[in-house]
């Protein structure tokens, strides 16, 4: 049998395989193969010489051929409720960098708020094209008669846990963090509260509204006396309870937005109406955007890490993978960022401690 040639007749180079590359780097295919898929699993020196001998052979993965001996599709789904909220960008970008650094892919599921398109990502889920999935929807996605979580993938959701829902979450306490909030604003002399709530059924909702209560409760103010406004994570919501603000006769000094793109809407609408922050309201957000430190004055926040949350949600999946286990739980601290928007109570508000008076 005659060797294949170059057009210049000189025998053809025939393309290194994986035995080429372990025999190099003197160590197994199982270790080349967990280099290329799951680096962090291998040992510095085996991953440093692995790599050495992959550039050096010039092997290329066959990946393809790889997924359908692993039965695995090494993609992994993110549904997403609005993939134009500037919240998720940098919660995906850290979904992403974890999902790339083992070998996997990303399929985002933007269902753009519409309930008609959830069956298409249930449909891709039983079909066996990706391999697990993160849930920032806030519930799970149905269609055509199934619920996406009967497909037997592993599964979690990310930044929003799932009312009455087993599925483990990557998140922050919300609760606790609100609690931090009343507490800031308590200390600067403000005993006039106002709340701007998300949806009422989202659970980042309920946790941020039951520990600013909480936190208003513990030093001795009456929750109910706050000021509440409904609505959603939006600008619309912002600049609708700014406006029923400024209807107030008797105003709240100290304003708490379940979000930050709640809080910059309630901002632009009242300073446009000629009040002045935090000279005469102190306001604070929660997510830390990216736009909360550009506004006038810059937003105080409480922050979210976004870029951790995205990769302790896809390691959770990955991990998941590799030992057959279900994904476990991750709760992370987000800490209060103080900046421009709070401040002392104005002076003439600030609840006096009462003088006993001597007989």
């Amino acid at each position: 049998m005659k060797k294949a040639r170059t057009s210049n007749g000189r025998p053809a180079r025939r393309p290194a395989t994986i035995r080429d590359v372990a025999k190099r780097a003197r160590v197994s295919t199982a270790t080349v193969s967990r280099t290329l898929a799951v680096p962090d699993l291998v040992s510095d020196a085996a991953r440093a010489r692995v790599l050495a001998a992959v550039k050096a052979t010039g092997y290329t993965p066959n990946v393809a051929a790889r997924n359908l001996r692993a039965r695995r599709a090494m993609m992994v789904l993110v549904v997403v409720p609005n993939i134009a909220n500037a919240f998720f960008a940098e919660v995906l970008r850290g979904i992403d960098d974890e999902l790339v650094a083992s070998g996997y892919g990303i399929i985002i599921g933007n269902l753009d708020n519409k309930v008609e398109r959830e069956a298409r990502y249930v449909d891709l889920v039983f079909a066996g094209q990706v391999d697990a999935v993160l849930l920032m929807s806030g519930h799970i996605p149905s269609g055509n008669g199934k619920l996406m979580t009967e497909a037997g993938v592993p599964m979690a959701t990310i930044c929003v846990a799932i009312a009455d829902s087993a599925l483990p979450s990557v998140m922050v306490d919300d609760r606790a963090a609100s609690e931090a909030v009343a507490e800031h604003l308590l200390s600067l002399g403000h005993r006039r509260f106002g709340y701007i709530s998300g949806p009422a059924d989202n659970q980042n909702e309920v946790g941020r509204r039951a520990g600013f209560r909480a936190g208003l409760a513990a030093a001795g103010i009456d929750p109910d006396r706050a000021v509440y406004w409904p609505g959603e994570f939006s600008l619309g919501t912002g600049v609708r309870a700014a406006e029923s603000f400024l209807a107030l006769s008797d105003r709240p000094t100290a304003i708490f937005a379940a979000s930050d793109t709640i809080g910059i809407g309630f901002m632009k609408t009242v300073t446009e109406a000629g009040l002045r922050i935090p000279e005469d309201l102190s306001i604070v957000g929660f997510d830390g955007i990216e736009f909360s430190e550009f506004v006038t004055p810059s937003l105080t926040t409480i922050r979210q890490p976004r870029h951790d949350i995205g990769r302790a949600g896809a390691r959770a999946l990955i991990d998941a993978l590799a030992d057959g286990a279900a994904p476990k739980s991750v709760l992370l601290e987000a800490p209060l960022l103080l900046r421009g928007s709070t401040a002392r109570a104005p002076a003439a508000l600030r609840e006096r401690p009462k003088v006993r008076r001597s007989r």
